[in-house]
């Protein structure tokens, strides 16, 4: 079936959306998300678009979340499918950072220049554990893979009217340089597996024959990304996003590039 679209207004949303995604209202338009109506998934997809810099934030682990009474952590990936020549990417500092220096740099604005911004291009994909200090900056399209957790803590937000959360941002920031394996580019592949676990499986498919050997009973979330996709019966269009129960049919038909989320 086809989840459920919700159109977010960000302060660094973007007006002018990429071909394919309708802005009738000409709002300022960050991020289009999907979800089941009638049920609470347990991984959220989500289309970013940015004209400025997000907040410096980072998320809970498991443990950390249900400390605070939430249900669970939050980690994610990132998969470019659009950037301008300067777009960058905030993961991890240049340096390790222990919680004192963490909220110094934090107050005082100076955590902007200990981010390590790494340039990004189209095809670039990144892995981001729970922990990791982050901020996805200027120019940029991408789809995010996370788990179904509203949890961010800002750090730093560039003087805007929001509300930071330094102490529960500092308690569970593991602040130091990104070093995760599950990054690199999709340039020159036709099947790719992004991610393996903990949460969830993340393939990368260019083409139906890419796709069959992943097509096995697990609910999946399938997300085109430069074009339409086949499921069964139903017609996915770039900015859809569907979801398959376990058991369903989910033969896919398709020349164009597309992800596929697995959970176990």
């Amino acid at each position: 079936m086809k989840l459920s679209k919700h159109i977010v207004e960000k302060p660094w949303g973007c007006f002018d959306l990429p071909i394919g995604f309708d802005n009738p209202a000409g709002k300022q338009i960050g991020e289009i998300w999907y979800d089941h109506a009638q049920q609470n998934l347990p991984l959220l997809v989500k289309w970013l678009f940015t004209s400025e810099k997000l907040s410096v934030q980072v998320h809970p682990n498991d443990a950390q979340a249900k400390h605070y009474g939430l249900s669970s952590g939050k980690e994610e990936c990132w998969i470019i499918t659009d950037a301008k020549p300067d777009a960058v990417l905030g993961m991890g500092t240049k340096r390790t950072l222990n919680a004192d220096e963490l909220r110094s740099l934090s107050l005082s604005g100076e955590i902007e220049d200990i981010i390590d911004w790494k340039p990004v291009k189209i095809g670039d994909y990144f892995y981001i554990p729970a922990g990791t200090v982050h901020a996805i900056g200027a120019g940029v399209t991408l789809i995010e893979v996370q788990q179904n957790a509203d949890i961010t803590y800002r750090l730093y937000d560039y003087g805007r009217p929001r509300e930071l959360h330094l102490d529960q941002g500092i308690t569970v920031s593991d602040a130091r340089p990104y070093d995760d394996k599950r990054c690199g580019n999709l340039t020159n592949n036709d099947y790719k597996k992004i991610v393996s676990g903990p949460y969830f499986d993340l393939h990368y498919c260019q083409g139906s024959d890419s796709a069959s050997p992943i097509m096995q009973d697990k609910p999946s979330w399938i997300i085109p990304i430069d074009g339409p996709v086949m499921i069964g019966d139903t017609m996915a269009q770039l900015g859809d996003c569907i979801y398959a129960e376990l058991g369903d049919d989910i033969m896919i038909n398709s020349d164009h590039q597309f992800l596929v989320a697995q959970i176990f």
